[in-house]
């Protein structure tokens, strides 16, 4: 190889390096994102620690898990004898921002107001992509949330959670839009966490309920800390 030839192929090298820099400075400060893909049994999450384990997982492959404790944004209701569990308060106190550096929200007050900066633009996947949307196909925008609008968990009357993150055939689950569009132009079309109730031909829990009304199964996950 040519002297000539050495330097380009060193100087390619070395541009490769600093224009990586910037991405991976950047997705190191990532505390938010909408999971790219579901657990993939309905509801069925194995509870909250299955589902902050999904949320830890996923974080850790895309090169921002450790040291950040990650949580999914779900709330559960009081049952056996154990008290609700409030999504709200599972996530740490903020500020948040997604995988591009954009912050969605400084604060838990903030997140849960009309001032939060929850988009389809912003409501990334830990890759950074824009999760399908209303108008798309597939349509994923369905979120397990379990939580009403302020972030707390519902009473224990009426099941939101499908039994608590633990069934696939019993119960439904409170569903948020991530990209805030749906049939209509009013607050629960445009609720991120508190849009309608998982329904479909198996009750609402399975994996084919929530893909029949346009989700996959996707979580918020919050770095907690």
């Amino acid at each position: 190889m040519t002297i000539v030839a050495r330097i380009s192929v060193s100087a390619a090298f070395a541009l490769a390096i600093v224009a990586a820099l910037p991405a991976q400075a950047q997705t190191a400060d990532t505390s938010f994102f909408v999971t790219s893909n579901g657990i993939g049994n309905g509801g069925n999450l194995g509870g909250l620690a299955g589902a902050d384990n999904h949320c830890q997982e996923l974080a850790q492959a895309a090169g921002f898990g450790a040291p950040k404790t990650w949580h999914a944004y779900l709330s559960t209701q009081a049952a056996d004898g154990k008290p609700a569990i409030n999504a709200r308060d599972r996530i740490g106190k903020g500020p948040w921002q997604n995988a591009k550096g954009v912050v969605i929200a400084k604060d838990v007050a903030d997140l849960h107001s009309g001032a939060n900066n929850l988009t389809k633009q912003t409501a990334l996947s830990e890759k950074g992509e824009v999760i399908n949307g209303r108008g798309d196909t597939p349509n994923r925008h369905d979120a397990l949330t379990g939580s009403q609008a302020d972030g707390t968990a519902f009473a224990a009357a009426e099941d939101r959670t499908c039994k608590n993150w633990t069934s696939s055939t019993q119960g439904s689950a409170m569903l948020g839009h991530s990209d805030r569009i749906g049939l209509r132009d009013d607050d629960a079309s445009k609720s991120w966490n508190a849009s309608h109730p998982s329904r479909g031909p198996d009750g609402g829990c399975s994996q084919n309920d929530l893909k029949s009304t346009g989700g996959d199964g996707l979580l918020y996950c919050f770095a907690a800390n």
